[in-house]
């Protein structure tokens, strides 16, 4: 499988480490009243979705950076990448 890198081009998946749904980078708030609840969903509540899902990736055998790749993961087709830096700084906009 060939994840298309934004900044390497495409690189072959066994470059990268697979870490999950990409909503693990928005952790809840500690200080809201809801917090306990949150985090208990947080760690230990997972999405198993059958189609299109973003991930978290770790190229950990090139340049060290996270990405989150959107991926059918019915096919194994990937839809598309970005760096998970801009993904996190498009959400606090």
């Amino acid at each position: 499988m060939l994840i298309p890198h934004p900044l390497l081009g495409l690189r072959d998946s066994q470059e990268f480490t697979y870490l999950g749904d990409a909503n693990l980078m928005f952790r809840p708030d500690a200080a809201a009243e809801n917090a306990e609840a949150a985090f208990c969903d947080y760690v230990f509540q997972r999405d198993n979705p059958a189609g299109v899902h973003r991930e978290l990736w770790f190229h950990e055998q090139g340049d060290r950076s996270w990405l989150v790749v959107t991926r059918d993961t019915t096919t194994h087709e990937i839809l598309g990448a970005e760096l998970a830096s801009n993904v996190k700084l498009g959400a606090a906009e």
